[in-house]
């Protein structure tokens, strides 16, 4: 019997065991819970593909930054970027394949008082979660994150499943803020949703 919470189911192993091509698409509108009441639904995400994807962490090959990604499916690899941003990705596909989906945008759903207070700046709820480091800023997440499974829920998140399908017709573009293979289609988001990073 699946793992829940609040009556939710939370994903099992199985759903991150595949290509993170159709892993992205599926996690639209699924929800990213956290320990302390904060959530949110996820709009928007991003495929890296390990060893055939120039602008993957995995493409060179292991490394202790990005230990992680090659572990089992559905752990969160959290990653520092530009000096100063957290982001956080889940573990894709078979252990030791280096493929994981980065978390883009959440619509924010609930604790949204504690989210505000991570982001100060945010003029309005909409931008809580607007972008990978936002979405992270907001739901606290950080590098003490890395390598926690989110099947099991340890380190306090999840994903689960409330029942909303992902869109029919999610639109899918290329990449963002990647030098290579930006063209590549695998970001996909929520059509029309204002909480979406950039359209």
């Amino acid at each position: 019997m699946a793992a829940r919470i609040d009556g939710r189911k939370i994903l099992p192993r199985a759903f991150f065991r595949r290509d993170s091509r159709a892993v992205a698409p599926a996690l639209l509108n699924k929800i990213l819970v956290g320990a302390d009441g904060r959530s949110g639904r996820i709009v928007e995400t991003e495929a890296y593909c390990g060893a055939i994807d120039p602008a993957a962490h995995t493409y060179r090959g292991k490394t202790a930054r990005n230990a992680t990604m090659f572990g089992p499916p559905g752990k969160m690899y959290v990653y520092f970027t530009y000096g100063m941003h957290w982001c956080c990705n889940t573990v894709c596909g078979e252990e030791g394949e280096g493929i994981g989906v980065l978390l883009r945008a959440l619509a924010p759903l609930s604790g949204l008082e504690i989210m505000r207070a991570h982001r100060p700046k945010a003029r309005r709820d909409r931008e809580l979660c607007s972008g990978p480091a936002r979405l992270t800023q907001a739901m606290g997440i950080s590098g003490v994150h890395d390598g926690i499974d989110l099947v099991a829920g340890d380190g306090g998140f999840c994903i689960v499943d409330d029942g909303t399908p992902p869109p029919r017709n999610p639109v899918a573009s290329g990449r963002i803020g990647v030098s290579r293979a930006a063209e590549a289609p695998w970001r996909w988001y929520v059509p029309g949703d204002t909480n979406v990073s950039r359209r």
